[in-house]
């Protein structure tokens, strides 16, 4: 199912095979209306490498024990081309803009960590440097 021109549903399932609950539909479509807006921006492809996790998957990968990926308000995502710190400040840029919602960013070693929360959030690896700032 085509979520809007350049991502489907099925990009964001677990990776454990679990598709996306209902209940989390309108959330996983958000996610990937603001993710839109970035590819559009960048004029690059945008991977999801983690969208939605089921709790057992996300437990098994140690995942944060309330994850955004959990409620599918979350993606992991890759731009080839760009590093993540690039595609942070791509992100963070459009959130200050008000293109993008306002959610966490978080910035790891070989992806970004996008998600739709509603209020800013920063962090780099695990820990919380400057939320609240951008």
């Amino acid at each position: 199912m085509k979520l809007t021109p350049n991502f489907s549903l099925h990009e964001f399932k677990c990776r454990d095979g679990t598709e996306v609950p209902k209940e989390y539909m309108a959330n996983v479509q958000e996610l990937a209306e603001n993710l839109q807006v970035l590819r559009d921006h960048i004029q690059k492809p945008i991977i999801v490498i983690s969208g939605y996790r089921s709790p057992d998957y996300n437990k098994k990968i140690g995942g944060a024990r309330r994850s955004q990926h959990m409620s599918a308000n979350a993606g992991d995502i890759i731009v080839n081309g760009m590093s993540p710190d690039e595609v942070k400040a791509e992100i963070v840029q459009l959130i200050k803009d008000g293109k993008m919602k306002k959610g966490g960013v978080g910035l790891y070693t070989t992806f970004t960590h996008y998600d739709v929360r509603g209020f800013n959030r920063r962090w780099y690896g695990t820990g919380i440097k400057d939320s609240q700032k951008s």
